[in-house]
């Protein structure tokens, strides 16, 4: 998980990614950000995102953002 909030930090360092959980709903991270984290987590992780993951409930926290990643790394 540090990890991953070290990549969303590099997104954007203003968000308090350990306790916000509406990053999609309340627009905290656009379209932009969200393509450069996907291919940012892609690398670092090792994983692929395809579209059907594509999807706010996915986004909207780290604790989301890390349930997918745990899940897309056993698959």
């Amino acid at each position: 998980m540090e990890k991953l909030l070290t990549v969303l930090k590099g997104i954007n360092s203003t968000i308090d990614y350990a306790t916000e959980d509406r990053l999609i709903d309340d627009g905290r991270l656009d379209s932009f950000s969200i393509l450069s984290l996907v291919a940012e987590l892609e690398d670092v992780f090792g994983i692929e995102i395809t579209p059907v993951d594509l999807v706010p409930v996915n986004f909207n926290s780290s604790t989301a953002m890390w349930n997918m990643i745990l899940r897309l790394q056993e698959e």
